[in-house]
C-alpha cells in the first residue's frame, strides 16, 4: 500500500519498526525481534510491546485526521503481556473501539510467528489541533 511516504520516523523507526497498513479500522505494523529488544532474560522487554502499540495506533489515527488540521499522540497505553517472545517477529494488528472528535480508542492484538496472542494494548489517543 505504499506506506514509506507516510511512515512516521522517531522512536518507532529506532526500535525497527515495519509498517504495513495505516487502515483507521485494522492497521497493522510488525518487528523483527533483534537484540537489542531482548531483556537480560533473552525475552522481548515490555517497552517494545507497548512502543509498538502506541506507535502503531498514533499513525493510523494520523494518517485519518490529518487532513482536518489535527495531530495524533498516545494519551493512555495500558499493554498486558501474556506469552514471551525471544525471536522471531512481533505483529501487531490495531482495530479502532471508538473515534471521537478528540480521542479514538485502539485494541491491540500482537502476536508471534505461530500466530499467538502475546501481548494485548488498549490505547487512548488524543486528537488535538495541529499548531
Amino acid at each position: 500500500m505504499g506506506q514509506e511516504e507516510n511512515a512516521p520516523s522517531g522512536f518507532a523507526e529506532e526500535i525497527g519498526t515495519e509498517w504495513l497498513d495505516f487502515d483507521p479500522d485494522n492497521a497493522r505494523a510488525r518487528i523483527a525481534v533483534e537484540q537489542r529488544h531482548l531483556q537480560p532474560f533473552g525475552i522481548v522487554h515490555g517497552g517494545v510491546y507497548a512502543t509498538l502499540a502506541e506507535s502503531i495506533c498514533s499513525a493510523a489515527t494520523f494518517n485519518a485526521v490529518s487532513e482536518d488540521g489535527m495531530v495524533a499522540m498516545g494519551q493512555s497505553n495500558d499493554t498486558t503481556f501474556l506469552r514471551s517472545i525471544g525471536e522471531g517477529t512481533i505483529t501487531a494488528t490495531a482495530r479502532t473501539r471508538h473515534r471521537g472528535r478528540s480521542t479514538w480508542v485502539w485494541d491491540v492484538e500482537m502476536s508471534d510467528d505461530e500466530g499467538r496472542v502475546c501481548a494485548l494494548s488498549r490505547m487512548t489517543i488524543a486528537v488535538r489541533p495541529q499548531r
